[in-house]
């Protein structure tokens, strides 16, 4: 699709018939080619569009060569701007977009989908491009199981704190990250996860698009001293299983529970701290309490 020209060209984008309520409507995250008819009808066919950055949404408007009135809504706007959203979205349609790819996806626009809701609003969503969503797919790591985990805080002890939040999540991780930032997040999360493999993606659907592999240590190595540009996505591997405990060390643990609980408390704990089959350990715990050593 060319970009539209008010002088010479016809709309190329029909307006789609809305009734009233809220749209949220997910934006190409590089490649304009990447939004949908069904998001450029309507983004046509509203009557306001509560926007992250006009500009850049104006730029998105003149592509697809519609012309609608915009309202800035970003991390900093109150509850009045909320609550004009919501009128207007109950009298006619409002678009809700960020700058690129899809609302409330590390953004704050949950605030206002939930108080419309609350409100009686209409709520729609127009799916689309996710940075989160496509990175996953470059990355070749497992995706039946994941956590995505926004930005990690910028300052050092905070962020330790995070990343220790998410070692014991037993599901690939994916956290957005800014150029500057990326080499000490990522010396930070080998620290603190373990040299697991992970993946580096930026400008996804761009000419640049990249998405370079290795583990942590690697690729923060690697951005050291070349911290890259544009939009990046990290994803981290799942931590590796448990190696499978020996009968001396589910002994150990316990006998140690077993002195200060019931069975059922200490099969519980020795079950989640060693990763075991609960069956297994309660038939040991059984003999332990019994005074049969199972010999």
């Amino acid at each position: 699709m060319q970009p539209f020209d008010p002088e010479t060209d016809e709309p190329p984008i029909r307006a789609a018939a809305l009734a009233p309520g809220l749209y949220i409507v997910a934006t190409p995250i590089g490649n304009l080619g990447d939004l949908s008819p069904r998001a450029a009808a309507t983004l046509a066919g509203v009557g306001l569009i509560a926007a992250e950055d006009s500009r850049v949404t104006a730029k998105l408007l003149h592509h697809i060569g519609a012309r609608v009135p915009m309202l800035a809504y970003h991390d900093h706007s109150d509850d009045r701007v909320r609550q004009t959203l919501i009128a207007r979205a109950l009298a006619g349609p409002v678009a809700l977009v960020s700058d690129a790819g899809t609302p409330l996806i590390s953004d704050p626009g949950f605030k206002l989908v939930r108080e419309a809701r609350a409100a009686g609003v209409n709520i729609v969503t127009i799916p689309g491009p996710c940075a989160a969503i496509a990175a996953l797919t470059l990355a070749g790591l497992p995706t039946d199981r994941f956590l995505f985990a926004g930005f990690l805080p910028a300052k050092a002890g905070a962020r330790a704190t995070a990343i220790a939040e998410l070692a014991t999540v037993r599901a690939t991780l994916v956290l957005y990250e800014s150029g500057p930032r990326l080499a000490a997040s990522l010396t930070a999360l080998a620290a603190g996860l373990g040299d697991r493999a992970a993946a580096i993606s930026r400008e996804i659907s761009k000419r640049f698009e990249e998405s370079v592999t290795g583990s942590l240590s690697e690729l923060a190595a690697r951005y050291a001293e070349a911290p890259p540009r544009g939009e990046i996505v990290i994803t981290i591997a799942p931590p590796a299983p448990p190696a499978a405990a020996d009968a001396e060390t589910i002994d150990t643990a316990l006998i140690a529970a077993l002195a200060t609980g019931s069975v059922k408390t200490a099969v519980a704990t020795v079950t989640a701290a060693l990763g075991l089959p609960r069956a297994m350990v309660y038939a040991r715990a059984l003999q332990l309490r019994d005074g049969d050593g199972g010999e």
